[in-house]
């Protein structure tokens, strides 16, 4: 049985939600270069290019790439041979978050949902936690804005709605969605499982290294199907207009239920922070 304290949790988190605010992957800045290349509209690939100024800013002068540093979702997962010395991991998570943003000096955006009184240190982080093989933790920090989340529907289909339903549901939530998420996004889709577990599935969908796909052929399919559909629309980079209106379109399924067909489509903007560590 291995141990690992607290503190060393609280360390590990505040250092991910900085990192993951001020240093975009270079998974994102390598489709944004495919996308400048292949964009044909000039004041598209304009914009492209000052979001990527934008990452290298932030990088070199450790400053948020976005005034919306989001609410911090934290992903633990803990390996069933250790053992947890110090306290309550969930309290260590949410005094990292608070390190982390005042830190970082983010910005304080987490409140009570009808009172709107703010908490004023970002917390309480939205923790997931799932129970692996082995003696260590794994921690991904993945702030999210809201100007994505907000964007993001679930909707419970009808078995008989089938794949085409599935289609026409993601294209129209994009659609929907328009330029408000700051496109070019990454389309995180949840198929299967119950309510909430279609909408964890297509958040922790985005976790996914950007533009890489499915394992299972179908899906991997389906994904560049749906990536060829969405840059369809015209929407392109803030809503302005292109061909570049998604940079990826991550699809994960689970079982469902013989009368259930639930789809969750979390968008995310191309500021698609997370950061992750092994404990």
């Amino acid at each position: 049985m291995r141990e690992i304290h607290t503190d060393r949790i609280a360390d590990t988190v505040a250092r991910l939600c900085i990192d993951a605010c001020y240093n975009l992957g270079d998974d994102i800045k390598m489709l944004l270069e495919d996308a400048v290349e292949k964009e044909v509209s000039p004041h598209a690939r304009k914009i492209l290019e000052q979001l990527l100024d934008n990452i290298t800013i932030a990088s070199t002068f450790g400053l948020p790439l976005c005034q919306d540093t989001g609410m911090a979702v934290v992903f633990l997962e803990i390996g069933q041979d250790v053992h947890i010395t110090g306290g309550d991991i969930y309290q260590a998570v949410n005094k990292g978050v608070q390190r982390g943003y005042r830190e970082g000096y983010m910005r304080k955006s987490v409140l009570t949902p009808l009172e709107r009184i703010n908490a004023g240190d970002n917390t309480p982080a939205v923790i997931h936690t799932e129970i692996i093989p082995g003696d260590r933790i794994k921690i991904t920090a993945a702030p999210k804005g809201f100007g994505s989340e907000n964007m993001s529907r679930l909707k419970m289909l009808k078995p008989a709605e089938g794949l085409e339903g599935v289609k026409d549901f993601i294209l129209e939530t994009v659609i929907k969605a328009g330029g408000n998420p700051c496109p070019p996004v990454i389309v995180g889709v949840g198929i299967g499982g119950t309510m909430e577990k279609a909408a964890y599935i297509s958040k922790k969908a985005l976790l996914r290294r950007a533009g890489t796909h499915n394992p299972d052929p179908s899906i991997a399919e389906l994904e560049q199907e749906m990536l060829e559909s969405i840059n369809k629309t015209g929407i392109g980079p803030m809503g302005l207009g292109g061909r570049t209106t998604a940079l990826a379109v991550h699809i994960d399924t689970y079982p469902t239920h013989i009368a259930g067909l639930p789809v969750a489509v979390n968008i995310q903007c191309h500021a698609a922070r997370h950061k992750e560590a092994w404990l």
